[in-house]
């Protein structure tokens, strides 16, 4: 299965089901837009989290010094994101596409992330924080996504588990709750494996 990692915003935890889907699916791993190199790449996070081989993580086609929206670390750089450039790779095997920021983060001036993620026409599955906040973020990702008749597959929620945020989601959102991922420590290959067949991503990401 080929399918994208999105999420309601930065920093909500989308390397982390990005690793959880490569290594329950036994899929390749693109970064395509890469912000922010002083403590590494996601690309090489997951490698080493996962102990993957090299011909599983592909290059990313941009890798933009400053940690900030795409667009911007990408002035600094004096370039500009060519959506040519950011083409899917050939190949029919799985494969988890993960974005740079938010479903609305600019990749130019002209071109926001949910454009590249329409052009390339594959699911999504939409990563979101579990509590507070999340319900107004998560409702407005989902309706800018359904606008653009781009298909989400569910959603994970990041963080300490809600008594209600799950339900309240799935029912005003009309996307399943496909996972919920407590802070794991360790942050290892076990643990993400056990969180994969606990969750509901089994059964709907596999035929």
């Amino acid at each position: 299965m080929r399918l994208i990692v999105g999420g309601t915003d930065t920093d909500v935890g989308k390397t982390v089901v990005s690793a959880l889907l490569v290594q329950g699916l036994a899929a390749s791993y693109w970064k395509p837009v890469q912000s922010g190199l002083a403590d590494g790449s996601d690309s090489q996070w997951v490698q080493e989290r996962l102990s993957l081989p090299p011909g599983r993580i592909l290059n990313e086609s941009y890798r933009l010094q400053a940690p900030v929206s795409p667009h911007w670390a990408a002035e600094q750089d004096e370039v500009v994101i060519d959506p040519q450039r950011l083409s899917l790779p050939p190949g029919h095997g799985p494969l988890v596409v993960e974005t740079a920021g938010g479903v609305m983060t600019p990749l130019g001036r002209d071109w926001l992330q949910i454009d590249q993620i329409r052009r390339w026409g594959l699911p999504l599955v939409l990563v979101a924080r579990s509590g507070l906040g999340t319900l107004n973020h998560t409702l407005l990702t989902l309706e800018a996504l359904r606008h653009r008749s781009i298909p989400v597959l569910g959603l994970v929620l990041n963080g300490p588990l809600h008594p209600d945020n799950p339900r309240t989601l799935a029912e005003l959102g009309g996307v399943p709750v496909l996972a919920q991922l407590p802070r794991l420590e360790p942050l290892s290959a076990a643990a993400l494996q056990r969180q994969w067949l606990e969750s509901d991503l089994p059964k709907t990401l596999r035929p």
